[in-house]
């Protein structure tokens, strides 16, 4: 069905179907070729996408792929009633060892040199207000749950828990607050083209390859956050190296800021991994993510005392440097 899309759209000969992550593509001449639905997207937004990648790749980006035009000069393309866009790519399989620190450094100084405004992707200056209607949301399914009897153990969980991550969520928003009121943003704290969630994996598992479909223009210290969180819940026992190897060599192209550093440390303290385990829970419809999402939350409650100590030495797992940059931390987190 993709090679006829390709070859009555794009008038591309393709020679056989690789999965790519969670992508379908196709393989000819040393390019892959993604197939991407567009479904829900608008045309301005991949519009912006295209331009994005477009400046990346002229400023030295070899792993950016391009937008294609369909024959008919377009960069959304219908075929059996869904949208799709098709992104090519020279094949680069991605070598076993990576210093992604200082690649991702890299990738935020080539994105804050964007030269047009970004108005589709930005969610520079909105954290306070999406993490606070994150918060609404939530409050409002727990607050008619109270009057009812739960009906399984992850609504018992939810109920119990909640509080106390209001609690947090109204810390992280404060330092963020205190932040923004208290700190001056330096030149590096500029916008940049970042990710929706940052890891590892982000960039392809076994090929190279930078996903437009996975970008947010913010600070650049969402990136190095969600990295962080996502590095901590994989292993609690181990992750320390990691994070400070991580930070070292990000540092080594891009030192940051106070600004830069608070910023980071809000969203850490911000619990978007518990928002996103209670969001997803009452979205699916399938029995078996449920139950998944239910183990979930039980180990993540476990853990809640280990992540308030994780918080509290964060600052010093990474070296950040406090007393220079008067970077404040939080008291009832010290005595963890």
């Amino acid at each position: 069905m993709l090679q006829k899309l390709l070859e009555n759209k794009y008038g591309i000969q393709v020679d056989e179907y690789v999965k790519l992550d969670s992508y379908d593509a196709l393989r000819s001449n040393g390019w892959l070729y993604l197939v991407a639905k567009s479904d829900g997207r608008e045309a301005e937004d991949i519009n912006e996408l295209e331009k994005i990648a477009e400046h990346l790749r002229k400023s030295g980006d070899p792993h950016v792929p391009g937008f294609l035009q369909s024959n008919e000069g377009e960069l959304i393309t219908t075929w059996e009633h869904h949208q799709y866009c098709v992104l090519a790519n020279r094949q680069t399989d991605k070598p076993l060892k990576v210093k992604l620190g200082r690649k991702l450094a890299k990738f935020h100084e080539r994105g804050k040199t964007v030269p047009f405004k970004i108005e589709r992707t930005s969610r520079i200056g909105q954290w306070k207000q999406l993490w606070e209607k994150r918060l609404d949301q939530i409050e409002k399914v727990w607050s008619e749950l109270l009057y009812q009897t739960p009906e399984d153990d992850f609504e018992r969980m939810f109920i119990d828990s909640f509080p106390y991550y209001i609690g947090l969520t109204e810390n992280a928003i404060q330092y963020l607050v205190d932040t923004e009121l208290d700190d001056e943003p330096k030149e590096s704290d500029s916008g940049t083209v970042c990710h929706e969630r940052f890891s590892n994996d982000s960039w392809g598992a076994n090929y190279y390859f930078k996903d437009p479909f996975d970008w947010v223009f913010d600070h650049r210290s969402r990136d190095l956050a969600e990295w962080t969180r996502e590095r901590y819940f994989r292993n609690t026992q181990t992750y320390e190296i990691d994070v400070r190897q991580f930070f070292v060599d990000y540092q080594s192209i891009a030192p940051l800021s106070s600004f830069s550093w608070r910023l980071l440390f809000s969203r850490l303290l911000f619990p978007l991994h518990y928002f996103e385990c209670i969001e997803n829970y009452y979205i699916t419809r399938s029995e078996q993510e449920k139950k998944l999402l239910e183990e979930q939350l039980s180990k993540m409650l476990k853990q809640s005392t280990e992540y308030e100590r994780f918080l509290g030495h964060f600052y010093h797992t990474v070296g950040a440097p406090l007393k220079p940059l008067n970077i404040p931390r939080l008291d009832w987190l010290l005595i963890r």
